[in-house]
């Protein structure tokens, strides 16, 4: 399943020329370390890969799912999106058999980021690739939950929660920390396009629209709670983040950001830190600095580069 940690798409990003100032010389290098930390180190490649390459593409650079794949706000609606997805018992146990977010959580990370990458900005053929080589890995994916029932990580019910919890972390995230967010008709308009991913990949009665996506959480409520592996979830990703010491303090701005932004039966549902009762201003403000720093380490062009 493709649950992220904090998946930004492979942003383009250019290195400092040899007579840049120091704060754009300063800004290269955190730039191009956080992209090496997110997209691997195959990560360039890639990013040539999906923006260079000619043909035919699903979306276009103005499409709503471009403006929201394309803003460092993802860096909170991803991990958001995997506490979300956690209370799911079915959808958790696959994650937690299959995905190697402890072994391997950066790898990981870079493999999901990449996947949202393609199916967003690369040409149709490379995006129906990428979705076909994650059917054929979703197919050998089945096991037993720790309750005993079986789970399949193709089951198309499971597709639909982790889509569902996914494409409400983006678009909520985007609304919070875009640097221009959408209106209601331009989140419909994400909601939608978002949906066509999801179908590709085998999820049944995806929500193309807000009303759409309201209707499916209340139809999951019955089957989500918190459990030991829901908890394991949210301990390791918000207070033993495999980061080193320097960076955690940024990192737990956007922890408290996603906490924050979650519904509030999702928040009392999860295992967090910091008692993080809602989006308080200073969580608010908290976020929106991180993010902001994010995007001007990413972006050549500064944190409002997109209008």
């Amino acid at each position: 399943m493709t649950s992220p940690l904090l998946p930004p798409a492979l942003l383009p990003h250019t290195l400092a020329s040899p007579s840049a100032s120091p704060l754009e010389a300063l800004r290269a290098r955190a730039g191009a370390a956080l992209f090496e930390r997110v997209a691997g180190e195959d990560g360039p490649a890639q990013r040539s890969r999906i923006h260079d390459t000619p043909g035919p593409r699903d979306f276009g650079p103005t499409s709503a799912i471009a403006r929201v794949h394309d803003d460092a706000s993802m860096f909170v609606g991803g991990l958001r999106a995997l506490l979300l997805q956690a209370l799911h018992p079915l959808a958790m146990a696959a994650v937690a058999a299959h995905s190697g977010y402890r072994a391997d959580p950066w790898g990981r990370l870079a493999r999901t980021s990449t996947f949202i990458a393609t199916t967003t900005f690369a040409t149709r053929a490379d995006a129906q690739q990428a979705i076909d080589v994650v059917r054929a890995v979703h197919v050998r994916m089945r096991g037993t939950a720790p309750d005993g029932r079986p789970y399949a990580a193709d089951d198309p019910w499971l597709l639909r929660w982790v889509h569902v919890a996914e494409a409400d972390s983006f678009m909520t995230a985007h609304r919070r920390y875009g640097a221009h967010p959408l209106d209601d008709a331009g989140y419909d308009e994400y909601l939608d396009q978002a949906a066509t991913v999801a179908e590709r990949l085998g999820a049944i009665d995806v929500p193309h629209s807000r009303a759409e996506l309201a209707r499916a959480f209340r139809e999951f409520g019955p089957e989500l709670a918190r459990t030991p592996e829901a908890d394991d979830v949210a301990r390791y990703l918000l207070a033993e983040p495999p980061l080193p010491w320097a960076a955690r303090g940024a990192y737990s701005l956007l922890g408290r950001a996603a906490v924050g932004s979650l519904p509030g039966w999702a928040r009392r549902m999860t295992a967090q830190p910091w008692h993080v009762t809602g989006e308080t201003p200073l969580v608010r403000a908290g976020g929106q600095a991180v993010t902001r720093a994010i995007r001007w380490a990413l972006y050549s062009d500064g944190p409002d580069r997109r209008p």
